[in-house]
């Protein structure tokens, strides 16, 4: 196995939510994009990257959706509850 096919396999098993920032889980999954689409990898190899891709696709919504909230919450009227999706 390759070393970057050996880290994004080992990445996929320690999992993506350990304090991964925004454009850091952002970046990672363009990259783990790119390779799937450009294909020439094992099943294995292919399973463990679409895995990667979930969770850091898990990451970057959990960042937005607390960016969402904060926008709302600092938008809201004093007084009245910060308008929800």
């Amino acid at each position: 196995m390759a070393k970057t096919d050996e880290a994004a396999t080992n990445a996929a098993a320690t999992g993506a939510g350990a304090e991964v920032g925004y454009e850091q889980a952002r970046d990672e999954l363009i990259e783990v994009v790119r390779r799937l689409e450009a294909g020439g990898t094992t099943l294995e190899e292919s399973l463990a990257l679409w895995e990667r891709g979930e969770e850091l696709a898990k990451v970057c919504r959990r960042w937005l959706e607390g960016a969402r909230a904060r926008l709302n919450a600092a938008l809201a009227e004093p007084g009245e509850p910060a308008e929800q999706d």
